[in-house]
C-alpha cells in the first residue's frame, strides 16, 4: 500500500500545525516545527493570501495525514459520515477516532498512529479476546483492548507508556497501564478531539 515515506516533520510545516507523526518528539523542543513553523522550501517564509479552496484543501490534507490515510480511504469515510444522522464533520472525526489503530494510540500503547498501526498488523493486541490485525477496524462502546502477554516488553509499547501522561488519555477511554488494557467507555464527542481542526472546511471541499 502506498504511504508517505519522506521526512515527516515537513508535513507539519506544510500544514502549519503539528500532526504528531514523530511520537514523543513532537512534544519536545526538538520538534523542527518549534524552530521553523513555516512551510518548507525556498519560499516558505513568504506570506501569501490563501484562497478558500486552498484553506479547505489544506484542512483536509492535515486531517488525512494525521490519521495516516490515503485519499481514497479518507473520501470513503466522508461518504459514510454523510450517510449517517447528525453533523457530517463531527461524524467524520468520530469515525476516525474509533479506528482500532487510533484506539491503540490514544490508549497510550504507541507514540504515534503509525506505530499503533504496526502493532495491530503484527498481532500485538487483542480486541475482546480475539486477534484483530486490521488497523481500520472500527471499535464500539464496551470494546476491550489488551496487549498480548508476550508483547508487553516490546520497546515501542514500554517507551510509549512511560510518556503517555505528556499527551493524556481522552475521556472516552478507560485505561489500565499496569495490566496493559483499555476499554471504550463512551462514543468520542467533538470536545474530546482537542487538536486544531475545522471540519466544516472539509465538508465544504467535498460538497463542491
Amino acid at each position: 500500500m502506498a504511504r508517505y515515506t519522506e521526512a515527516k516533520c515537513r508535513v507539519c510545516r506544510r500544514e502549519g500545525t503539528k500532526v504528531f507523526l514523530k511520537g514523543d518528539r513532537c512534544y519536545t523542543d526538538k520538534c523542527p516545527f518549534e524552530r521553523r513553523p513555516y512551510p518548507p522550501g525556498q519560499h516558505g517564509r513568504r506570506r501569501k493570501k490563501s484562497t478558500d479552496y486552498e484553506m479547505q484543501l489544506r484542512e483536509k490534507q492535515k486531517v488525512r495525514r494525521m490519521y495516516g490515510l490515503l485519499e481514497g480511504q479518507f473520501h470513503a469515510y466522508f461518504e459514510e459520515a454523510e450517510r449517517k444522522k447528525g453533523i457530517t464533520g463531527e461524524n467524520l472525526l468520530r469515525m476516525l477516532e474509533m479506528r482500532l489503530d487510533n484506539f491503540v494510540y490514544r490508549a497510550g500503547f504507541a507514540n504515534s498512529r503509525n506505530q499503533a498501526r504496526q502493532l495491530v498488523r503484527h498481532g500485538h493486541v487483542i480486541l475482546n479476546g480475539h486477534k484483530v490485525d486490521i488497523p481500520s477496524h472500527l471499535v464500539r462502546v464496551g470494546d476491550a483492548l489488551q496487549v498480548k502477554e508476550r508483547s508487553r516488553k516490546v520497546p515501542v509499547i514500554t517507551d510509549a507508556l512511560e510518556v503517555v501522561d505528556r499527551r493524556g488519555v481522552p475521556e472516552w477511554l478507560e485505561t489500565d497501564s499496569e495490566n496493559f488494557t483499555a476499554t471504550v467507555k463512551a462514543i468520542p464527542q467533538r470536545e474530546h478531539i482537542t487538536f486544531p481542526v475545522n471540519e466544516h472546511l472539509i465538508v465544504e471541499l467535498y460538497s463542491k
